[in-house]
């Protein structure tokens, strides 16, 4: 019989599956279970977005769109990012429309990176940023962020971690999964970094609206960066919106045309009517955003004082729906505690471990979970911690 593995490429088979899939295949076979695993507001998409959805699709809006996307929606963005991020982009030629954040991303690594340049990404992070990395030829790069530092990259790591060969620093503020955040003055320091070595910027803001204290700021508002950032968006998170799977990325006009060539032969264009439900969401979903953020302010200040009380040290993520506590203290790896919560008492989290090196003394707890869930999972997540520590 034909070994058809022979055929893989030796740059996909060596990159690992996603740890927090696997993990989840355990949780689909748990029945009973509480999830605070999957990073996905448990809101339903606001009524009015899926109106605009519904009535496109009743109009005979299934066509194909231009490679950058509606016209009206490019407009939109530009408005919207200009308003929020203070960020000005022509909507004709340096804004693309994409099948959400992570082919924006994908779209980014591919045209910018030769084989061999360095992309430097700061970890705990997102499981696809260095599989992105690799698949697009890049070298991943981790800088390691810590809890006392509230999980913000610092501009000491990154000078550090700067060799002749460095093309590109990404960042994701929000962070998921720790919700770390940064202030004007640590990106300040970032971007000086990042002009004196010449580094392209590839800045994800998908969490920017779940931002509960103090300003959000764009590293591609600063002086002199909007001509060296890429700016990635989407609608997943702060409108409810996962599976319309719409997103966007905004930079230079160089390199905006050169991820559309890209995108027009491989995706060609993400749904017309998920662009129509898009601007929707740009031109009236403020309200509905803002009444999630709060509900979501609420659900942390309570996971993250439940854990603190429980003895899991935490945090208190300025942004995103996560908390990112540690275990150390009880003694077990992260994955055996993750494992053994699920077991016991039907409570899912991701160990830390799947968001790279520096998160395996954490496990992830998503909040976009209904307040008595999340209730009822602290409580069973108390009896484990104080049954482990004893065993």
């Amino acid at each position: 019989m034909l070994d058809t593995s022979s055929f893989v490429a030796r740059h996909v088979s060596g990159i690992p599956r996603s740890g927090i899939r696997d993990f989840f295949d355990i949780v689909q076979n748990t029945p009973g279970v509480i999830s605070l695993g999957v990073g996905e507001p448990d809101f339903a998409t606001p009524w009015h977005i899926r109106e605009a959805a519904i009535y496109a699709l009743e109009r005979g809006r299934t066509q194909y769109t231009s490679n950058l996307g509606l016209l009206r929606l490019r407009e939109a963005i530009a408005t919207y990012v200009a308003r929020d991020f203070k960020v000005q982009y022509d909507p004709k030629t340096q804004i693309i429309v994409t099948v959400g954040v992570s082919e924006a991303l994908d779209l980014a690594l591919r045209a910018i990176l030769n084989p061999g340049d360095e992309v430097i990404y700061h970890e705990p992070c997102y499981v696809s940023y260095s599989p992105s990395i690799v698949l697009a030829h890049g070298v991943p790069v981790a800088v390691a962020c810590k809890a006392e530092d509230g999980f913000a990259v610092t501009a000491k790591a990154l000078e550090a971690a700067v060799t002749p060969r460095s093309k590109v620093l990404m960042l994701n503020f929000p962070t998921n999964p720790t919700g770390g955040t940064m202030t004007r003055e640590q990106l300040e320091e970032i971007a000086t970094v990042v002009r004196r070595h010449n580094l392209l910027v590839l800045t994800d803001e998908i969490y920017s609206e779940l931002t509960f204290e103090g300003e959000h700021v764009s590293i591609a508002s600063l002086p002199g960066m909007a001509e060296r950032t890429i700016f990635l968006h989407g609608f997943s998170k702060a409108y409810a919106m996962t599976g319309f799977r719409i997103g966007y990325a905004c930079g230079p006009v160089a390199l905006i045309d050169a991820m559309m060539k890209i995108h027009q032969y491989s995706m060609l264009c993400a749904s017309i009517i998920a662009q129509e439900a898009a601007i929707e969401a740009l031109e009236h979903g403020a309200t509905a955003t803002a009444e999630m953020r709060e509900q979501y302010r609420l659900r942390r200040n309570f996971i993250v004082q439940s854990l603190n009380d429980m003895g899991l040290k935490c945090h208190l993520p300025r942004g995103s729906f996560y908390a990112f506590p540690s275990i150390a203290n009880v003694g077990i790896p992260a994955r055996d505690f993750a494992l053994g919560l699920l077991r016991e008492e039907k409570v899912a989290c991701v160990p830390g471990g799947a968001f790279g090196e520096s998160g395996q003394l954490f496990v992830r707890c998503c909040f976009a979970t209904a307040f008595d869930q999340l209730r009822i999972a602290m409580d069973r997540m108390g009896r484990y911690v104080e049954r482990t520590r004893k065993g």
